[in-house]
């Protein structure tokens, strides 16, 4: 029995080392002032750059042959518009199917607004529109840069995954009124980092992906220097400790979560150091390693938001908000025009490795009930759900959160310029799109 052990264990090691990785990395940062995403009191272009912003690739080619891209960038989200113009010239360059490459954005409160996402945000001049769009145009340009780079980098590598977890992040819905979010210590979260680690066959390490579920808003409104907030603090300090190696982050459902305490550079700093010292000892511990081949699977469905009239959009051009009344204005201007927004498109995606590993990745703004219903009814692989993923259109609350109502339900749909909180059915339609995926990636959920 030992010795069929032994040879079952020795043939995953060999698959494994029969796949191929290569990394890639282009800096985003904005050449010239730019406004800022994220926080709606922000009045003014960004002022310098207190650190680096990337777009970094990741790419995986299975015992098959197969290619799979991850992209992971610092910012507040990126838009199909973006994402999907980029995927196709893939495709055509690369022979890669849409399946296969996954974009995602650490949803940095610090980092360049971009075309298509928070469109409602600011009162913004047209030279400063102008600015975005610019930029915008070069970031497309950017992230295929990555995605072709990191395929030239591919060769051969030993892919394994682990878990260890990181405190700092809080749900924010806990929170009544307080400086903190820490008044109901049973708000769901989930402290988990996954981490994925790349090495050469003889065991050098050439990078890693990981992840958190906590909002990237540890800095406030009041600064106006581009950064990756604590992601990025967590990225460079990583590859400063371990030099050749590339940090990756991703982040999970974090859309009702937030750093706690926050608001100072050094607390950005100390919780990315904290990440980083979570992916390190994960990595100086026991893995499991990730054979091929891996199954993608990809679906874009729609969501529908509830039922509204042109009264209720007439009622809010008199708003004291500003954002309401361009909200008001952007929705009054489809309903002039016969095409009222009445749902939005929804992109589902997983990839599994071999049977050992499956990411599931979420568009918009996903909160933690999400994250934990999948890993509750897919057990016994190690999984990683990931929201802010392909498309960052607004938050997706769960049916408790909608019920609820708050930020992430009602009053952000504002300045992402959407009609108003989705129908109740919203949960449902996006579990209904993850079982989709999941069954074409060959995974089943738990009967309950």
């Amino acid at each position: 029995m030992k010795s069929l052990l032994l040879v079952v264990a020795m043939a995953a090691q060999m698959d494994a080392a029969t796949m191929k990785a290569g990394f890639a990395r282009v800096n985003i940062t904005p050449k010239s002032p730019i406004y800022l995403s994220g926080y709606a009191a922000r009045t003014k272009p960004s002022e310098g750059v207190l650190q680096p912003i990337w777009a970094k690739a990741l790419a995986i080619q299975d015992t098959k042959g197969a290619k799979t891209v991850i992209v992971t960038t610092d910012l507040i989200g990126l838009s199909r518009m973006v994402t999907d113009m980029v995927a196709a010239r893939v495709a055509k360059e690369f022979s890669i199917d849409r399946s296969r490459l996954v974009f995602n954005a650490s949803h940095t409160h610090s980092g360049p607004m971009v075309g298509g996402n928070l469109q409602a945000l600011f009162d913004l001049k047209p030279e400063d529109e102008k600015v975005i769009d610019a930029y915008t145009k070069v970031l497309t340009e950017n992230l295929y840069q990555a995605v072709s780079a990191a395929l030239s980098d591919l060769a051969p590598a030993v892919l394994s995954v682990g878990h260890g977890s990181a405190d700092f992040g809080f749900n924010r819905r806990m929170n009544k009124g307080s400086a903190t979010h820490i008044d109901n210590p049973k708000g769901p979260m989930d402290k988990d980092v996954p981490v994925i680690r790349v090495t050469t066959p003889d065991g050098k390490l050439r990078g890693v992906l990981f992840g958190y579920a906590c909002h990237n808003t540890t800095l406030g409104g009041d600064l106006y220097q581009v950064n990756g907030d604590y992601a990025g603090f967590a990225q460079s300090e990583f590859e400063s400790a371990h030099p050749g190696a590339t940090a990756m982050f991703m982040i999970l459902c974090g859309a009702d979560q937030n750093p706690n305490p926050r608001g100072k550079v050094e607390q950005a700093m100390q919780y990315g150091k904290q990440l980083a010292d979570a992916v390190s000892k994960v990595i100086d511990g026991k893995m499991d390693s990730i054979a091929g081949p891996v199954q993608a699977a990809y679906n874009v469905t729609q969501l529908t938001f509830k039922a509204h009239d042109r009264e209720l959009y007439e009622k809010d051009l008199k708003d004291k908000l500003r954002a309401k009344v361009r909200r008001a204005e952007l929705m009054l201007k489809l309903y002039d025009e016969r095409r009222p927004i009445r749902s939005t498109p929804y992109p589902v995606q997983a990839l599994r490795f071999g049977k050992v590993l499956t990411m599931v990745t979420l568009g918009g703004e996903v909160v933690v009930d999400y994250d934990l219903r999948i890993k509750k009814e897919f057990p016994g692989e190690h999984i990683i759900v990931a929201g802010y993923s392909n498309d960052v259109m607004c938050y997706i609350p769960s049916v408790r959160v909608l019920k609820e109502g708050g930020y992430e339900a009602v009053d952000s749909m504002i300045y992402y310029g959407q009609p108003g909180p989705f129908d109740e059915n919203v949960e449902e339609t996006v579990m209904n799109g993850v079982y989709g995926v999941m069954k074409r990636v060959g995974r089943k959920p738990a009967k309950q």
